[in-house]
C-alpha cells in the first residue's frame, strides 16, 4: 500500500468522527455555537505555527533584492492573504456552523451523507459561474447524490417525532453549498500560495470570525460553564479530527491525484454510518443503507469528470 493511499484512509477514517464527537458533545451539554468556538480556538495555535514556519522558509527562500524590497516579509502578496483568509468564512466558519446547527436535528448518519453531496454542488456551480460543462455522467451523479439523500430522509423522518428533520437537512444542505462555494473560489488562490499555506491562513481567518459570532452573541463566560468532558470533545474534534486529517487529505492529494483521493473519501460515510449505529446507538434501517450507496455511486462519478 502507498503512503498516500494509507493517507487517504486515514484521514477518511478521522473525518468520520467528526459527527459521532459532536453527537457526544451536545448530549453532554454543548451547543452549536460554543462548539464550534471551542473547536477553533483549539486548533487555531496549531494552524498559526505552521503558517509562521512556512513564511520563515519562503522569505528565506527570496532572493535578496526581492527580500529586502518587498512588504510583507511572509514573500506573500496582501491581497492573495486577505483572499485567503475572507474564504475561511464561507469555508471553516459558516460551513461548520451550518453543519453543527443541523447535526442537532438529524442523526449523523444523515448529516454525513448530506454534507457528503458537495461534490455534486461544484459541479453544478461550477456549470453556473466557471461555464464548464455538464455533461451526462455529471447529470447523473447530480440526480445519484440527492436521490440517496432523499431515500435516507425519508426513512429517518419516520424515525423522528419532532418534525425537525427537514430543517435538519435543510441546514447540513446549506453548509454543503457554503463549502461548495469555498471549494470553487479557494482552487485559484491554493494554487498561488500552495495548500498549506492557504489552509492554515483560512482557519486563522475562520476563527476570527467564529469568536465574533460568539461574543456578539454569548460572553466570555460561557466558555467555561459546561462540564469538563465538552473540552476534551472539542480538543479531539480540533485536532484529531480537523488539524490532522486535513493535512493528511492534502498530502494524499498531493502524491496520489484528487481522484483517487475523492474515491477513497467516499467511505467515510460508510464509516460514520457504523459508528453511530455502534456508538450512538442510532436507528438504521435497509432504506438508509441504500440511500448511502446511491449517492456514494453518485458522488464517485462526479470523481471520474
Amino acid at each position: 500500500m502507498s503512503w498516500g493511499v494509507t493517507l487517504a484512509i486515514v484521514g477518511t477514517f478521522l473525518f468520520a468522527l467528526k459527527s459521532i464527537f459532536i453527537k457526544l458533545a451536545f448530549a453532554a451539554g454543548a451547543d452549536a455555537t460554543l462548539l464550534l468556538t471551542l473547536r477553533m480556538l483549539m486548533a487555531l495555535p496549531f494552524y498559526a505555527a505552521v503558517f509562521a514556519t512556512l513564511m520563515r522558509r519562503r522569505y528565506k527562500s527570496l532572493p535578496n533584492s526581492v527580500a529586502s524590497d518587498q512588504a510583507p516579509k511572509s514573500g506573500l502578496p496582501i491581497p492573495i492573504m486577505v483572499r485567503a483568509l475572507s474564504l475561511g468564512f464561507l469555508g471553516y466558519y459558516l460551513a461548520s456552523y451550518l453543519d453543527l446547527s443541523g447535526l442537532q436535528y438529524i442523526s449523523a448518519q444523515l448529516e454525513r451523507l448530506t454534507l457528503f453531496t458537495y461534490p455534486a454542488m461544484v459541479a453544478a456551480l461550477a456549470w453556473m459561474f466557471l461555464g464548464e460543462t455538464l455533461n451526462r455522467r455529471i447529470l447523473a451523479a447530480i440526480g445519484l447524490s440527492y436521490a440517496g439523500v432523499w431515500l435516507m430522509y425519508g426513512q429517518e423522518s419516520q424515525f423522528t417525532t419532532d418534525g425537525n428533520t427537514a430543517w435538519g437537512v435543510f441546514l447540513v444542505f446549506a453548509a454543503a453549498l457554503s463549502y461548495s462555494f469555498y471549494v470553487l473560489f479557494a482552487k485559484p488562490v491554493m494554487q498561488q500560495i500552495g495548500s498549506r499555506e492557504f489552509t492554515s491562513l483560512a482557519m486563522i481567518g475562520s476563527t476570527a470570525f467564529a469568536l465574533t459570532h460568539f461574543f456578539w452573541f454569548r460572553s466570555a463566560s460561557d466558555l467555561f460553564a459546561v462540564q469538563p468532558v465538552v473540552y476534551a470533545y472539542g480538543l479531539i474534534l480540533a485536532f484529531v479530527c480537523t488539524v490532522i486529517p486535513s493535512f493528511m487529505i492534502n498530502e494524499a492529494i498531493l502524491t496520489i491525484g484528487a481522484t483517487r483521493t475523492t474515491v477513497i473519501g467516499s467511505v467515510g460515510p460508510v464509516l460514520t454510518m457504523l459508528l453511530a449505529i455502534l456508538i450512538l446507538h442510532e436507528p438504521s434501517s435497509w432504506q438508509h443503507f441504500a440511500g448511502m450507496g446511491i449517492a456514494i455511486v453518485g458522488v464517485s462519478l462526479v470523481a471520474k469528470k
